[in-house]
């Protein structure tokens, strides 16, 4: 090997192991974090803070959310789990169907999609406590449901 061949090669084999910073790559590879860390100190207070978490067994809470879908087949259902407690409640019905409807009565409700209509409809409810019963109207016969509302 010739003099200049060898110092090719050292030449080569310096710049693999030292590598000059920015050249190349991926910037995301190599981007740096900062860390910031905050401590603080209170001296003669101590707070307590209690968390109470209530499991209503799958019930939606009063004045929450009531789910309700109908279609696309012969389907109909509103996601109570058993008795629910009374209360105002948003009623959201997704209709999944252009041939049905649903429909929800009971003390002091009575509310209905459209029977052509599809999509998601929501209904303000003040449901007591009794029984309400879903239906879908064109096919009462076969889609229906119902649920309780008690303490």
């Amino acid at each position: 090997m010739t003099r200049t061949g060898a110092l090719a090669v050292g030449l080569v084999v310096a710049a693999l192991a030292f590598p000059v910073a920015g050249c190349g790559g991926d910037d995301e590879d190599s981007a740096a974090t900062d860390t910031t860390t905050t401590e603080t100190t209170t001296s003669e207070t101590t707070t307590d803070t209690t968390t109470e978490t209530t499991d209503t067994g799958g019930k939606p809470p009063a004045g929450g959310i009531l789910a309700a879908t109908v279609g696309p087949g012969f389907d109909i259902s509103a996601e109570t789990n058993g008795t629910i407690p009374p209360g105002s409640y948003e009623l959201t019905v997704d209709d999944l169907s252009s041939a049905h409807n649903f429909h929800l009565s009971g003390p002091g409700v009575d509310v209905s999609t459209s029977v052509a209509g599809e999509g998601s409809e929501t209904f303000q409810v003040d449901l007591e406590p009794g029984t309400y019963s879903f239906v879908c109207d064109p096919h009462s016969f076969s889609m229906s449901g119902s649920f309780e509302v008690g303490t």
